[in-house]
């Protein structure tokens, strides 16, 4: 999945100049909050510890452009994708190789659904402001059983011991998978500076991968320490977009092939991504 390639931008040089040190005591006071795309990617970028990398299209999929996506998993050559939007959202099983929806579940206009995980054979979407969590049997999608949880819902993910979710701040909670208990919270920083707007989530052999909101950032994070170990850029795949929400927020993982995708809110396209890591040096 990760390949290494020789970089050196005028970014780089940028970074890694007194710009770089103005960038990080400006968000260092002000906070991360809401960051522009550019401006996170230069702060990230300044931070010489952590990897970053862009994303090369390796193979594209099919995705329905009207699908308001807010959570991506992959099992068995099928996706299962959240759709979000009041009115709009729902569940959905899809092959992967055809794009087909072959079965598709329309969640209560009352919730406006969001991250999506599974949990052995129980798939487990979130809702926004609703605080309801909907579980369902990934054989038939048949919604079996609602917990509540105290906060919004934004992503989520399952590390084969506890759910991880996020609500939009810099913090992710560990949560029991059974009754949705807290076990503990996560703040997620750089350097001194928290990371917030995370969104979706994947965990990807050990680490969580998490889409920042409103940015074409995916911050790879340390489950333990809540620091950001590396970073993705994903404007390389050059997503055709109609509105200012039409931001990635989809990732899915298939551990058995090594093969991780991508996808945003109404794009046309599900891409398999290859982790192209940038050097200052050939």
């Amino acid at each position: 999945m990760i390949r290494n390639m020789g970089y050196f931008t005028a970014l780089g040089k940028t970074i890694g100049s007194i710009w770089g040190v103005a960038l990080y005591l400006f968000f260092a006071s002000a906070g991360a909050s809401s960051l522009s795309h550019d401006s996170l990617a230069l702060y990230l970028a300044q931070n010489k510890q952590i990897s970053h990398y862009l994303a090369r299209a390796v193979a594209t999929y099919a995705h329905d452009p009207q699908a308001f996506t807010e959570g991506l998993i992959y099992k068995n050559g099928f996706l299962y994708e959240s759709t979000g939007l009041y009115g709009e959202s729902s569940l959905r099983k899809i092959d992967l190789t055809t794009g087909e929806i072959v079965h598709l579940v329309r969640v209560e206009d009352r919730y406006f659904a969001e991250g999506l995980t599974l949990v052995d054979s129980v798939l487990i979407q979130l809702t926004w402001k609703s605080k309801a969590a909907l579980l369902y049997q990934v054989d038939t999608l048949q919604l079996e059983k609602i917990l509540y949880y105290p906060y919004e819902g934004w992503g989520i993910t399952y590390d084969g011991s506890h759910l991880i979710v996020s609500d939009g701040s810099h913090l992710l909670r560990f949560l029991n998978p059974g009754d949705f208990s807290l076990i503990r919270e996560l703040p997620v920083s750089s350097g001194e500076v928290s990371i917030d707007q995370l969104n979706e989530l994947e965990y990807i052999d050990g680490k969580i991968y998490a889409n920042v909101w409103h940015t074409d950032i995916i911050v790879i994070i340390d489950p333990r320490s809540g620091k950001v170990a590396g970073w993705i850029d994903l404007s390389p795949l050059e997503e055709k977009r109609n509105t200012t929400e039409d931001v990635p927020n989809g990732i899915a993982y298939d551990a058995e092939e090594d093969r991780l995708f991508v996808t945003g809110k109404r794009w046309s396209c599900i891409y398999e991504i290859q982790l192209v890591e940038v050097s200052e040096y050939n």
